[in-house]
């Protein structure tokens, strides 16, 4: 009887994948076109756990520095599988978000 919910919690535990911290990164994006991308990637039996608070935070700061004075989400988020496990599944996500800067853009 143990044995039966030592594999049962195990099995829950495998398919519902590990809790794990994600951070965004500057992908991408373009001064002229005001835009900033954010990416993280994340495995097939990872449950990524992100900020958007980091994601506001980082857009935010690329956009200053190009002289605008702030970042805005827009278009959602796109997910992309980017390592195929030839089973129709995939082993490898990339997540990506896109901001339009605020502003000018004079410096």
């Amino acid at each position: 009887m143990k044995i039966h919910r030592v594999i049962t919690v195990l099995g829950v535990f495998l398919v519902s994948g590990c809790a794990v911290q994600k951070d965004w990164v500057a992908t991408g994006g373009s001064r002229a076109d005001a835009t900033v991308r954010l990416s993280y990637e994340y495995g097939a039996f990872e449950s990524p756990q992100v900020s958007d608070a980091q994601a506001d935070m980082l857009a935010a700061q690329r956009c200053k520095t190009w002289g605008y004075e702030g970042a805005e989400p827009f278009g959602g988020i796109t997910q992309v599988c980017n390592l195929p496990d030839g089973l129709g599944g995939c082993n490898r996500w990339l997540v990506t978000k896109e901001f339009q800067c605020m502003g000018t853009g004079a410096k």
